[in-house]
This record gives C-alpha cells, structure tokens and sequence, in this order.
C-alpha cells in the first residue's frame, strides 16, 4: 500500500478545514435568517396590537354613538309638554311658533268665586311652578295672564271682569316672586273675557275660560 505523502495530507485538512468553514457559513446564514423573520413577526404583532387598539376605540364610539341616538329617540318620543319640565301634572302647552310655554292654572284651583285671594291648596301647585321656573327658566321672561267668562260682576265689588282678571294674575304673580321668582322678569296683565277658549254659551264652556295663564318667553 502506498504511503499518503506529507503533501496529501496537507491537502486533506485543507479539505476539512474548508468543509468546516462552509459548515460555520451556512449555520450563521440560518441564525440571520431566523433573526429576520423574528423581527417580521415582533412587526406583525406590533401592528395587530395597534389594529386591536383601534378597533376598541372605534367599538367604544359606537357604543356612544348609540347610546346618544338611543337619547335622541327619547327625546323626540317625548311631547312638548314633557320636554318643559312642568311634569304631567300641569296643562301644559308649547308654541314653537310664538316661542312660548304656557302653563294653564283653572280659577277652581286658585280662587273662590268671585275672589282674587289665592286659595291655600294652590301654594303647593305654585310652588312647584315657581322651582321649575327659578331652575330652568331662569333668564326667561314670564307674564302671569288672568282671564274670565263673560258673566257681569254683579255682588263680588269689582268694577268689571277686566279688573277682576288683572287682581287674579296680580296674586299668581306676587305669590312667585315670594317663592323666588325674579321680579325683573314677571309682568302681569289682564284679559279678562276678551280671549276665550271656549264657547261661554255653555257652564263647562265658562269654567275654561276662567283661568290663569303663566306663559314664558323662549326667546
């Protein structure tokens, strides 16, 4: 058998060393590779994090967003009359047109017949008025408007039912301004028959008409 000559075995090692040497490249290559695509995925997950992000955000406005319609839809179910404040317990009427909210006290409530004194079961139903007024409509002007059937003063010593229905608002009106209401925004007056709401033919007819209007001025 031929003896491997020192010269073969050089080159030998040189083979190895050099098979070793592509062995390292190759592991480093997949090392690199690995690398990169752990830095794709850390973007990736950055970037879904910020989507989730997002659409939580958007998720939550929606939920605004509906909650604020869901408002809307209740308020526009509402009726004027509701919407005033005065609560169910009270005649109760808006006029956009005229920018007014008028609330309608009956004489029966407040005054004995053919009496300008408030009666003392009405200090309730004007006090309750008169907190609405002072929360809500505070800056807004109010006229207290007393009104009467056509029926003549005959035995109550007023003059007519000018002066009866103008006394009548003249007691609404002072009874508020005790319970707070501001003085620089109430005014008085009376109607007495001249504005019916009903035919005064009729007794049914003649009680509407007698009546006590507070109506504020929206604008």
């Amino acid at each position: 058998m031929r003896s491997i000559s020192k010269k073969h075995v050089a080159i030998m090692l040189i083979l190895v060393a050099l098979s070793l040497m592509s062995g390292c490249t190759n592991w480093r290559a997949k090392y690199e590779n690995l690398n990169v695509d752990n830095e794709n995925l850390k973007g990736r997950y950055q970037l879904s994090q910020g989507q989730q992000q997002r659409l939580s955000e958007r998720i939550s406005q929606d939920q605004m967003t509906i909650e604020e319609l869901r408002r809307q839809i209740e308020d526009m179910n509402k009726t004027p009359a509701d919407a005033s404040g005065f609560g169910p317990g009270f005649d109760v009427s808006v006029d956009s047109a005229a920018g007014t909210v008028t609330v309608t006290l009956p004489n029966t409530i407040l005054f004995a017949s053919g009496k300008a004194q408030l009666l003392s079961t009405t200090i309730k139903e004007l006090g309750q008025i008169a907190s609405v007024l002072k929360s809500q409509y505070s800056n807004r002007r109010v006229d207290v408007v007393g009104h009467t059937d056509t029926d003549p003063i005959r035995k109550s010593g007023w003059a007519d039912n000018w002066e009866l229905s103008s006394e009548r608002a003249l007691s609404v009106l002072r009874d508020l301004e005790k319970k707070g209401v501001s003085s620089k925004l109430l005014r008085a007056c009376g109607c007495g028959s001249a504005r019916p709401v009903a035919s005064n033919a009729s007794a049914a007819g003649k009680a509407k008409n007698r009546r006590v209007e507070i109506v504020v001025y929206m604008r």
